[in-house]
C-alpha cells in the first residue's frame, strides 16, 4: 500500500461525539481532510451546525449533525438509527465527549461527581457497547476514545478543581484496553488519545487576566513551552483512523508537548 493510501479515509464515515467545537472540532476536521464523511453530535445544536457547515465548504464529504446527550440511552440509541439511516455504516467512533465542573476538593458534591462519570464514563461505554455491535457485523471498524494527560497525574486545587475528572480519564485509559484485547476478534481497534493542554473552549478561562500566572506556570511546565493547537492532534486522529495504524490496538497516545515526559 502507498503511503498516501496508508493515511486515506476515502469512503469511511466517523462519527465524532462532542464534535461541535474544541478538540472534537479539530478531529472532525482532520478526518474530513482525509477524506472521511463526518457525523457531528453534542447536546448544543448550534456548535455541531455551525462545524458540519464549515465543514462542508472546505472538504468534498457529507456531514450530519446530530443534538444528543451522552448521559441518556434513549437519546444515544436515536442518535445511532438517525446516523445509520442516512450513511448505511459507520467505520470510525471518536469518543471525545466530555464534562468537567470545577469545586473545591472537600466541598465536591456528590451529584456532580455522578454527573462526571456518567458523561465521561458511562456514555463513552453505552455508545461503545452499541456501536461495536453493528461494527462486528460490518466485519470490522476503529474506536478512538479521547482521555487526557490527567489520567496519568494529579492536579493541583488552584488550577484544575474537579477531583473526579482525572478519574473519569484514567477509566477510559483502562476501558480503552480492554476493549482492545475483547474486541479484537471481531477486528475492532481500540485506542486513545490523551491530550495535554489545548487551546480550546473548555480552556478558554485560563486566557482571562486574573489567571495568567497559572497559564504562566502552566506554559513552563511543557517542554515545547505550548498549549496545542488544531494541527498538533488532527493528524494523530487520523493516523490512528486510518490503516496506517493497522497493528496498533490498546495504545494511549499522549500528545502533551512532553509534559509527562518530565
Amino acid at each position: 500500500m502507498k503511503l498516501a493510501d496508508m493515511f486515506s479515509l476515502k469512503g469511511k464515515v466517523a462519527l465524532v461525539t462532542g464534535g461541535g467545537r474544541g478538540i472534537g472540532k479539530f478531529i472532525a476536521t482532520g478526518l474530513a481532510e482525509a477524506g472521511a464523511d463526518i457525523i457531528l453530535t453534542s447536546r448544543k445544536m448550534k456548535n455541531l451546525e455551525a462545524t458540519a457547515k464549515e465543514i462542508e465548504e472546505n472538504q468534498n464529504v457529507k456531514t450530519l449533525a446530530i443534538a444528543c446527550d451522552m448521559a441518556k440511552e434513549d437519546a444515544i440509541d436515536a442518535m445511532l438509527a438517525e446516523a445509520v439511516a442516512k450513511f448505511g455504516h459507520i467505520d470510525i467512533l471518536v469518543n471525545n465527549a466530555g464534562a468537567t465542573w470545577g469545586a473545591p476538593t472537600l466541598d465536591f458534591p456528590l451529584d456532580k461527581w455522578d454527573q462526571l462519570f456518567n458523561v465521561n464514563v458511562r456514555g463513552v461505554w453505552i455508545l461503545t457497547q452499541k456501536l461495536a455491535r453493528i461494527m462486528k457485523e460490518q466485519g470490522g471498524g476503529n474506536i478512538i476514545n479521547i482521555s487526557s494527560v490527567m489520567s496519568f497525574r494529579g492536579s493541583l486545587e488552584e488550577a484544575h478543581p474537579a477531583v473526579p475528572y482525572n478519574s473519569t480519564k484514567a477509566a477510559i485509559n483502562l476501558l480503552t484496553m480492554n476493549l482492545a484485547v475483547k474486541l479484537a476478534p471481531y477486528h475492532i481497534r481500540v485506542n486513545a488519545i490523551a491530550p495535554g493542554f489545548f487551546h480550546t473552549d473548555m480552556m478558554a478561562y485560563i486566557d482571562k487576566p486574573e489567571f495568567k500566572p497559572i497559564r504562566d506556570a502552566m506554559v513552563n511546565e511543557i517542554p515545547l513551552r505550548r498549549v496545542g493547537e488544531m494541527d498538533d492532534i488532527k493528524g494523530v486522529a487520523v493516523f490512528l483512523a486510518s490503516p496506517a495504524s493497522a497493528f496498533m490496538t490498546g495504545h494511549i497516545m499522549v500528545v502533551d508537548g512532553g509534559l509527562i515526559a518530565k
